[in-house]
């Protein structure tokens, strides 16, 4: 306590010779005033202050968090270890020899509604041949992909499960640098793992999926120190509120361990990412068309500028909506649809969460003027309409739908796996062979089938007969041929 009034006592002192100042040399807010203020602040910033019940944000978010467990069947080359380290593309391989057969994964994953949509990031579950999904009570499920996103490193996954404990997604526009966040997931395979720590910045880019190959990256990363590790990829960044605000993906670590920073992807653009994959099957990128780069001094004093900020344009594509528009090269963006863009990934991150047909307003600097031009935007196809995902061959020639059991079902009919086919097309490759509506499919070519992509899986490649086995909605075995091609 002695300690506290010591430094309240020096603190007001310090107040108060600051008052002497401002009244000195004829400032305008009063003692009084100064004293209020000064005394408000530093009371916000105590002990007394009000801190994060880090207990109650746990208890809302863990069960909110799931262990994915994965196989790869393909070899790759890969460390002496054969599980696979979701966060190794980051940096700090080493040495690798080829491994033969399935190879484990481990990541982290967010339960984001009741009946069993689940987010993670796309390494995670990258050509994985299997993907097993734990929730934090232990119950065990096979998820089914439902789409991804390499630019943004997203990936949408389902259980079929209802009444599941799910995250409220809170809006990441207004995280601030210095507030507490909780890190949930399963680092190590240590499921459940709770850290805490603060925002330690905003919109970082650390050009990790342009170094994937992705031509139209998206990376504007709330940057966090509470401690990730491997296995943690995937998992929830929770507020003091306990709503999601970002997706644990990437660690700043040349051991591949955590070593004081890591990065997770907003809330806002998961939500645009997520919310594209189910309606459309596929992300609507809006994109400007143009290169652009960070302004830093020399560059501002280069150009004239009166400040170093924004958004440098090395160059315009040609047929682009920025062209289309009349932006130039040498413009500074300096706000989108009224937004300061002081960096790259700002930018990046306003546009991504933006349609194909979206008109956004720039603002750049010309010639040490401000002009404000309406862009259009145009997807990757160079259109500004949206397009859905294009049905696969295996896709057209099954024309079927189907449905994930529950366990209930499973042990309702004594299987272990199966996938049921619920309405059937009239030029399906099923129902030529007589696979009636209800029949639940549990093995293809005596490869066990639990969600909609081993079905797909299965008759992907295949020609001539294929087998289906299976039982009937009263459980009788059945079985049959499949015809694959003429």
């Amino acid at each position: 306590m002695k300690k506290y009034t010591l430094i309240f006592a020096v603190a007001c002192l310090g107040g108060l010779a600051a008052i002497g100042l401002n009244k000195l040399f004829g400032g305008k807010q009063s003692a009084t005033e100064f004293t209020q203020n000064y005394l408000a602040r530093y009371a916000s910033l105590s002990d007394g202050g009000q801190r994060p019940d880090f207990v109650a944000i746990a208890e809302l978010a863990t069960p909110t968090v799931v262990h994915i467990l994965t196989v790869v069947d393909a070899p790759q080359s890969r460390n002496e270890t054969q599980e696979i380290n979701p966060f190794d593309f980051f940096g700090g391989r080493g040495f690798s020899m080829p491994q033969q057969g399935p190879r484990a994964g481990s990541g982290s994953g967010v339960i984001i509604s009741q009946d069993g949509l689940i987010v993670t990031n796309n390494h995670v579950i990258d050509g994985a041949t299997k993907i097993k999904v734990v929730l934090n009570d232990k119950r065990e499920y096979d998820a089914e992909l439902l789409g991804k996103d390499n630019n943004t490193d997203l990936a949408l996954l389902r259980i079929t499960e209802t009444n599941l404990p799910f995250a409220v997604i809170g809006n990441s526009d207004e995280v601030k640098v210095g507030q507490w966040v909780l890190a949930v997931g399963n680092p190590f395979n240590l499921t459940s793992t709770v850290t805490a720590g603060i925002v330690s910045a905003k919109g970082r880019n650390l050009n990790i999926n342009r170094g994937n190959g992705q031509q139209y990256p998206i990376e504007s990363f709330i940057q966090t120190d509470a401690a990730v590790n491997p296995g943690n990829s995937g998992g929830a960044l929770i507020n003091q509120e306990g709503k999601l605000i970002g997706i644990n993906t990437a660690i700043a670590s040349e051991t591949g361990q955590y070593a004081g920073y890591a990065f997770a992807i907003p809330s806002n653009l998961m939500s645009k990412v997520i919310n594209d994959l189910q309606k459309y099957g596929t992300v609507q990128r809006g994109v400007l068309g143009v290169e652009i780069t960070d302004i830093d001094g020399a560059l501002a004093d280069k150009l004239g500028l009166k400040e170093v900020k924004g958004v440098y344009v090395r160059n315009v594509k040609e047929n682009s909506a920025a062209e289309d528009a009349g932006l130039k090269s040498d413009d500074v963006i300096i706000s989108a649809d009224g937004t300061e863009t002081k960096t790259t990934p700002e930018l990046q991150e306003m546009i991504g969460k933006k349609n194909p047909g979206d008109v956004v307003k720039i603002k750049v600097i010309r010639d040490g003027k401000e002009k404000l031009f309406d862009v259009k935007l145009k997807g990757l196809d160079g259109k500004t309409a949206l397009k859905t995902a294009e049905k696969t061959e295996v896709n057209k020639a099954l024309d079927t739908d189907f449905e994930t059991l529950t366990r209930d079902e499973r042990l309702k009919l004594k299987i272990a796996n199966g996938i049921k086919v619920k309405n059937i097309g009239g030029k399906s490759i099923l129902k030529a062979a007589g696979v009636p509506a209800g029949f639940v499919i549990t093995n293809i070519d005596k490869k066990p089938v639990s969600t909609v992509s081993d079905v797909k899986a299965a008759f992907e490649g295949k020609k001539g007969a294929v087998l289906v086995e299976g039982v009937n909605a009263d459980g009788t075995q059945d079985y049959f041929a499949v015809k694959i091609g003429k």
